[in-house]
């Protein structure tokens, strides 16, 4: 696995995302870290993250599932690539299409684990899949179209 998260490599005008940016101080701060297939992250739900009692929040968990496939989708990409990531030019990618499902009430209290995984990784799209799971239960899933922004032209 990655020691380095994806969102750490990215450059500052695109490090302020509520969900994963890491200068944004008032965010979520999603870390994802490749393993060779996929990427994977944990999230821990704080009590004001709260849908109804004892259950978290969706907009939430659609949140995760968003910021975590699309830094799945750059690590993906580096892959395919042969490069590390964060290496020069640096991949940032935005979410072209978001679907999420909630399959179960996600149960508050513990940690949260996700789980991405690159379906096809094209030049400047990527599709990825994507689960969040709770206690040992897959209670949502996403589905994400992953879009390369262009690099500034000099």
């Amino acid at each position: 696995m990655t020691s380095v998260a994806v969102q750490d490599s990215y450059p500052p005008d695109v490090a302020v995302c509520y969900g994963c940016g890491r200068l944004n101080d008032d965010g979520l701060h999603i870390r994802t870290f490749w393993d060779g297939a996929q990427g994977v992250a944990t999230f821990q739900p704080k009590p004001y993250h709260l849908a109804i009692t004892g259950v978290v929040y969706g907009g939430l968990l659609a949140s995760l599932i968003d910021c975590h496939a699309v830094g799945t989708a750059a690590a993906a990409r580096y892959a395919a690539d042969g490069r590390e990531i964060g290496s020069d030019p640096v991949l940032r990618y935005v979410t072209g299409l978001l679907q999420v499902s909630f399959t179960a009430p996600t149960p508050m209290g513990g940690e949260l684990q996700l789980r991405a995984w690159p379906v096809e990784v094209g030049e400047r799209k990527v599709v990825v899949d994507a689960e969040v799971i709770a206690d040992g239960q897959v209670t949502v899933t996403g589905h994400v179209i992953a879009v390369q922004l262009r690099q500034p032209t000099p």
